[in-house]
């Protein structure tokens, strides 16, 4: 008789911080502490229960010898605003790369051109940094993680490192983190190249082995709505298969996943679409029992007063800049208030790649692929997990991930 389905933890909800007011910029002004209360205020009235943040890297560490006290204390501030509204949160630590653009400090740039994942002068730097501003933030009790970066694989082409390096590199600062912050998450952000580009230099093994729990971000803006359009069953489910992905190549058949990052981006995402999109796509991710979390990106509109940015960003907030609820924020909190956790067993596909160990055949399980079309066409019936070949006749194994059938691959 197969043991029964372990029971998931309870879901949690959240959005990325992006103020309504100056986009990040405003913590250069350091942003009225009113502002940031009605952002907080806006988003706990839909039920969320995080935020992540953002604090920007060369703000903070201008030069490699000097981090400045003044941004992290309104780092500190931010926090304490969030705990206002029982908000708890995440924060991010080497920004790095948001919203298309890439924020680096001069120490790395101009003459002193060099790596920030080989070289051995940038890592201390980093070590230097990662450790003091873990030790701050830990001193607020609503603080549960850190993560080293967001997407720090979108700084390479430009900062050139090797699989090796890049695996040493997040290896070294996310030990510096848990020395800082022992009692905090440590976490890995990649974008999805690490899934799905055979060549790309940051591994899957890297995202499901590094800290304490695996992270992924799913934009359909990355082909899946090309295949069926912004409502067809890749597009919908594409979240729920990363985050399968993620599950079925830890070696821990326990280890949770984060969707840290899912949006409604434009054109993919038609404005009239959205809302139905939001609804079908957590309904798919939220009956895996491997998810974790599904935080939003993000949090406010973009203003338009602000140049440059790619036209999809400008958009994608659950609430505008004035504040207004936007339609995928009712319909975000309305599956809030309705989800309800499944607890049945489920079948598998077996996927002949390991990604762990065969990172070179990445290119086939990317979106359009035979494995990837054939797991949406059976996905359409119902829940689905994704198995490797080595690991289909694990009995142990399968019980841990609530698996009762194993499937072929297609």
């Amino acid at each position: 008789m197969p043991l029964p389905s372990p029971s998931p933890p309870p879901l949690r909800f959240g959005a990325n911080y992006v103020p309504s007011s100056g986009w990040f910029y405003g913590a250069l002004d350091r942003a009225a502490a009113d502002a940031v209360r009605r952002d907080f205020e806006d988003l706990a009235g839909i039920g969320l229960d995080h935020v992540r943040v953002f604090p920007i890297w060369p703000w903070i560490q201008p030069n490699r010898s000097l981090i400045r006290q003044a941004p992290i204390d309104d780092l500190l501030g931010l926090i304490d605003l969030a705990a206002e509204f029982e908000l708890s949160v995440s924060v991010d630590l080497i920004q790095g790369h948001l919203s298309s653009f890439d924020f680096l400090p001069s120490w790395v740039l101009t003459w002193h051109r060099r790596s920030l994942f080989t070289d051995p002068e940038v890592r201390a730097g980093l070590v230097a940094y990662v450790d003091r501003l873990a030790r701050e933030v830990a001193t607020r009790a609503n603080v549960f993680a850190v993560t080293l970066g967001n997407e720090v694989n979108n700084l390479y082409p430009a900062n050139p490192t090797t699989p090796e390096a890049s695996t040493a590199w997040a290896a070294e600062l996310i030990d510096a983190a848990r020395a800082a912050a022992p009692r905090l998450l440590t976490l890995h952000s990649l974008y999805d190249a690490t899934w799905y580009e055979p060549g790309h230099p940051f591994h899957p093994a890297d995202n499901v082995e590094l800290g304490d729990l695996t992270t992924v971000h799913s934009w359909v803006f990355n082909g899946v709505s090309a295949l069926d359009g912004p409502l067809g069953p890749a597009t919908v489910t594409h979240a729920d298969y990363l985050v399968e992905l993620a599950a079925a190549t830890s070696a821990d058949p326990a280890r949770p996943v984060w969707l840290q990052e899912v949006g409604a981006p434009r054109p993919d995402i038609p404005e009239h679409d959205a809302p139905e999109f939001v609804r079908r796509m957590l309904g798919d991710v939220i009956a895996n029992p491997a998810l974790w979390g599904v935080t939003w990106w993000c949090s406010h509109d973009l203003d338009r007063s602000l140049a440059d940015f790619p036209e999809r960003e400008y958009d994608l907030g659950l609430f505008t800049v004035d504040h207004v609820a936007k339609p995928v924020a009712r319909e975000l909190a309305a599956v809030i208030r309705e989800h309800r956790r499944p607890t049945g067993r489920r079948p598998a596909l077996v996927c002949e790649v390991d990604l762990r160990a065969e990172p070179e055949r990445r290119d086939e399980v990317a979106p359009g692929s035979a494995f990837h079309t054939a797991w949406v066409r059976r996905r359409r019936t119902g829940p689905l997990a994704i198995v490797t070949a080595a690991r289909a006749g694990d009995t142990a194994y399968l019980d841990a991930r609530g698996i009762d059938t194993v499937l072929p691959p297609c």
